[in-house]
């Protein structure tokens, strides 16, 4: 269980589903419908839904390129956190939303895998979170001209490899999308 003091809840964490993170996405359509199922549980289930979206140098705030894809859509009522690094905690208002809102765990959806989705789930778990990894609900494009494994690849090493995360006094893991039981985590 968490190390958080009084923070008995669990938020689905949806970070960066932007147009250019999934432009040349890997099972690009799959990700989204799964990730668009996991936030119509989430909101039926009660548990908030807090969107990230990354900002920088190569892509900028307001351009059709940073917005969030047409398929899925914040809610008015939830959190959505600017960022300009891969962990989404770093230099961003993520903590100060997770704590008003009660929330020691986290369930992980987005893109991409390689970058923003494999830090998020390390910065939370740093921070005392449990973190569990939506195996099928990430993604990355093909990095293989700079060395990279194939996407594919990179999604199951990553989900392997936070299958086998662990940290004192917290959880993770990974499970499929339709395993994902948020009356049961909360």
């Amino acid at each position: 269980m968490t190390t958080l003091a009084d923070r008995p809840n669990t938020a689905l964490l949806v970070v960066d589903v932007q147009n250019a993170a999934l432009e040349r996405a890997h099972e690009r359509d799959a990700v989204v419908a799964n990730v668009g199922s996991l936030v119509e549980q989430a909101r039926l289930d009660g548990v908030p839904v807090v969107w990230v979206q990354h900002s920088d140098e190569q892509l900028a705030r307001g351009s059709d390129a940073w917005q969030i894809v047409s398929e899925l859509s914040p809610g008015d009522a939830e959190p959505l956190v600017e960022k300009s690094y891969g962990d989404s905690f770093d230099d961003t208002t993520l903590e100060t939303v997770l704590s008003g809102l009660g929330v020691g765990r986290l369930v992980v959806v987005g893109a991409q895998t390689d970058w923003c989705v494999r830090s998020t789930p390390h910065g939370a778990l740093a921070r005392g979170y449990d973190a569990t990894l939506v195996s099928d609900a990430h993604t990355t494009e093909d990095q293989t001209e700079w060395g990279a494994p194939p996407p594919d690849k990179v999604i199951a090493h990553t989900n392997l490899y936070w299958t086998y995360q662990s940290a004192p006094g917290r959880t993770t893991g990974t499970v499929d999308s339709s395993d994902v039981d948020f009356r049961g985590m909360s």
